[in-house]
């Protein structure tokens, strides 16, 4: 079953779980991924933990416990994720000591409410790496222009931090300029930077998603033939700068200090078009020193028919903006979907965490002691 995901993790990928839930914690169902199928990180965000919660397993008692103490509905969600964020990260905490802290990592997220607020967004980090209190824990902050700033004084008080919802290349460049400048934020403030990680999640099934609605509508023979091509090449030419940014001068002044290299992550890589190998964004997505966090099917998936063959990537990148210009040629312009696919990412996390406020008030109060 996990021959492939073996081979996965030998060629540098690391497999984490794009999931979590207090079931998945109690059951011991995390601790049988850990140990069968490779998985070596988790990564939550407000669309997964309204989902969970919302189902009410595991969640009664603690609802009960927060009603008769009146808190807030906000309150309320945070003393919520972060426990199960905190016991998910004791759980991967073997695999972070064995990794020397390069896995073993649990995500949480900031309110995506402040997703274009600088400010809230290092105080809300701030206050998350408190809550829940493990060395094994990164704060996903997204990849907005006001999260840009927000990624580096953040790096620079010494908090590890995913960062979310990245879709364009100008924007990832953004990102790792957004690392280096935390990272000598954080050396200037005599920070151990061998204590700091990140990674830069890399949105992949998405790209895909909308340019093909677009060749589509086209209709043409050509636009036919760019079907399925957006999203590998998308990340392909991403992973092209990350190693050309972590070989330059400036990042090896950092890594003479101990710095981490910010490692790309493959995030949203679910295939939603069932004309596409279920594998797809696995098997073609496969570097060193990379991170895919995959959704349970995908991941059941990719252990029981990947189709592992070496790196993937490298050696790539000539097609791979072949491809991006063979779709401004037929006239789907990438900056306007990449501009448009944050947009809607932003979004859709929002419209989660209100359904998640809506849904978890209701409990609150149907569980409130009578006065």
């Amino acid at each position: 079953m996990t021959d492939a995901l073996k081979r996965l993790s030998d060629e540098g990928v690391a497999i984490w779980l794009d999931d979590l839930s207090r079931k998945r914690i109690t059951s011991g169902n995390l601790s049988e991924l850990i140990d069968e199928m490779h998985v070596v990180g988790v990564t939550t965000n407000p669309s997964i933990f309204q989902k969970a919660i919302s189902s009410g397993e595991g969640y009664q008692q603690q609802l009960a416990d927060l009603a008769a103490r009146k808190v807030t509905v906000d309150e309320a969600i945070r003393m919520i994720t972060t426990a199960d964020v905190r016991d998910a990260a004791d759980i991967l905490r073997p695999v972070f000591d064995r990794t020397e802290g390069q896995d073993g990592r649990v995500s949480i997220e900031v309110d995506p409410r402040l997703a274009h607020n600088t400010r809230a967004t290092v105080a809300e980090a701030k206050q998350l790496a408190w809550l829940v209190d493990r060395p094994n824990t990164l704060i996903k902050i997204p990849a907005t222009k006001a999260g840009l700033p927000a990624i580096a004084e953040t790096i620079g008080l010494g908090i590890s931090v995913n960062v979310t919802l990245i879709f364009s290349l100008e924007r990832y460049r953004a990102v790792m300029d957004a690392y280096l400048t935390g990272l000598e934020k954080a050396k200037a403030a005599g920070q151990d930077l061998s204590l700091i990680h990140s990674v830069a999640s890399f949105f992949v099934s998405r790209v895909d998603t909308e340019i093909d609605k677009r060749l589509d509508a086209l209709g043409t023979e050509e636009a036919k033939a760019l079907r399925g091509k957006a999203a590998l090449a998308n990340a392909r030419l991403a992973y092209q700068a990350y190693e050309e940014v972590f070989s330059s001068d400036r990042w090896l002044a950092l890594e003479k200090h101990g710095a981490n290299k910010q490692r790309p992550l493959w995030a949203s890589t679910g295939v939603k078009d069932p004309a596409y190998k279920d594998t797809l964004y696995v098997d073609d997505l496969v570097a060193p020193n990379t991170v895919n966090t995959m959704p349970e099917a995908t991941l059941q998936a990719a252990g029981d028919h990947g189709s592992i063959s070496g790196d993937t990537v490298r050696g790539t990148y000539e097609q791979a903006k072949a491809d991006l210009d063979a779709l401004a040629k037929v006239g789907i312009s990438y900056d306007d979907v990449v501009q448009l696919l944050e947009d809607e990412g932003v979004e859709k996390f929002e419209a989660a965490w209100y359904d998640l406020l809506k849904s978890t008030e209701a409990e609150l109060k149907r569980l409130a002691p009578e006065a």
